[in-house]
């Protein structure tokens, strides 16, 4: 396992659950507020520098989102309403007051997590609120009112950063992030999410690989629904380090939506926190083999708030801060009280599910029998051989 072999941050204060859509959204602020408070009673903040994050100014969102989409997002925030041209109002983008500067200050964490790594002040940093990628130029979509992922690659782009790659395990598929780059072949984006058969937004199939001038820039990895670790971990692995070798990023950018977990309400995989922190730890090597452990994380979906969410990230944070945690590891009493006290819930007591996060090589050959294999295959045979790459074992 590599270790960080540099200064690692976190871009937080609690200032920025203000996001809040309100109490009966799916998407609480209790989560980011949940997962802090256990990464430090846990010692893992002690290994990261906690940055301050700055609020993102309109020129700067601007690089990415259209003026009317602020305009919009900044008028609701203070009147209210409805705007459905701009994707404001609905069940998943309710209006909040003050809602252009709380979602203003998420990208400006982002941006500053990307600076801080372009700038070495560190190796790995984290915008643990980040992560909202179904934001689209000109409006928002699917709990994400700007896309701060986005306005994050396009700085590094800005500041000239030659190739960007981009790598989304959230359950849901990262249309926002490969939209907006979907014709720039200086971005790479792969998604691994459960199939838009099944699950909003409804999109990412392999044919889905790049706009003219960037074939093969665009992967998507559309999973069967009910696929666990293992199979999970075996799509991963078949697809995700021979395209990033091949595409050669300087800056690797990674969002950690822990969405695909068995225990989330929203979606059907059923992954553990075993087989996600698998997948942290993944992502970690492949930053560290390729561009010079050069790496950007972001939180993303999870809505299971007390049972996933805390565990899944203060493993990604103790991973960022190189210092990985002992599964077995439990949870803090203290921790645990807290929950109580504030929820009324019982909170895990390990960091642990318990699983074996195994899975079978690709190189062993395929099933065509299997949804699973001929899910990984299809995405294979769509931008392998965009890349040099031979599709078959």
């Amino acid at each position: 396992m590599v270790e960080c072999s540099g200064p690692a941050s976190v871009v937080f204060d609690s200032s920025l659950t203000e996001y809040n859509f309100g109490p009966s959204h799916p998407m609480s602020p209790i989560r980011v507020d949940l997962t802090m408070r256990l990464a430090e009673e846990l010692g893992v903040l002690a290994g990261l520098t906690v940055v301050p994050p700055p609020m993102a100014d309109n020129d700067l969102i601007a690089t990415v989102h259209t003026r009317e989409l602020i305009a919009a997002v900044t008028r609701m925030g203070i009147d209210g309403g409805e705007d459905p041209l701009h994707g404001l109002g609905s069940d998943d983008n309710p209006v909040f007051e003050g809602m252009h500067t709380a979602a203003a200050h998420v990208v400006g964490a982002t941006v500053e997590a990307c600076r801080q790594v372009l700038s070495g002040e560190s190796l790995h940093s984290a915008s643990i609120v980040g992560g909202l990628h179904h934001a689209m130029v000109d409006r928002s979509s699917g709990f994400c009112i700007y896309n701060d992922i986005a306005v994050g690659i396009q700085h590094l782009l800005d500041s000239g950063v030659e190739r960007v790659a981009y790598v989304d395990v959230d359950v849901h598929h990262g249309d926002g992030v490969e939209k907006i780059f979907y014709d720039d072949p200086r971005v790479l984006t792969i998604s691994l999410h459960e199939t838009g058969q099944m699950l909003f937004p409804g999109t990412g199939f392999p044919q889905d690989s790049g706009g003219e001038g960037a074939e093969g820039t665009a992967v998507n990895v559309a999973l069967p629904p009910g696929t666990a670790d293992g199979g999970w971990l075996r799509a991963f692995h078949a697809i995700v380090p021979p395209v990033l070798r091949e595409f050669a990023p300087q800056v690797l950018v990674t969002q950690h939506g822990c969405d695909s977990h068995m225990e989330d309400p929203l979606a059907h995989l059923m992954l553990s926190v075993d087989g996600q922190r698998a997948a942290y730890l993944a992502l970690h090597e492949l930053a560290h083999e390729i561009c010079d452990g050069k790496w950007v994380v972001t939180g993303g979906g999870g809505y299971a708030l007390v049972e996933v969410v805390p565990r899944a990230w203060t493993h990604l944070l103790a991973i960022v801060a190189g210092a990985p945690l002992d599964p077995a590891t439990e949870t803090p009493q203290a921790w645990r009280d807290h929950v109580l006290d504030v929820l009324g819930r019982t909170a895990p007591h390990r960091l642990t599910d318990g699983r074996n996060p195994a899975y079978r090589d690709w190189s062993g050959g395929y099933d065509p029998e299997t949804w699973l294999d001929r899910a990984i295959m299809a995405t294979r045979s769509e931008v392998f051989p965009l890349h040099g790459l031979d599709p078959y074992p």
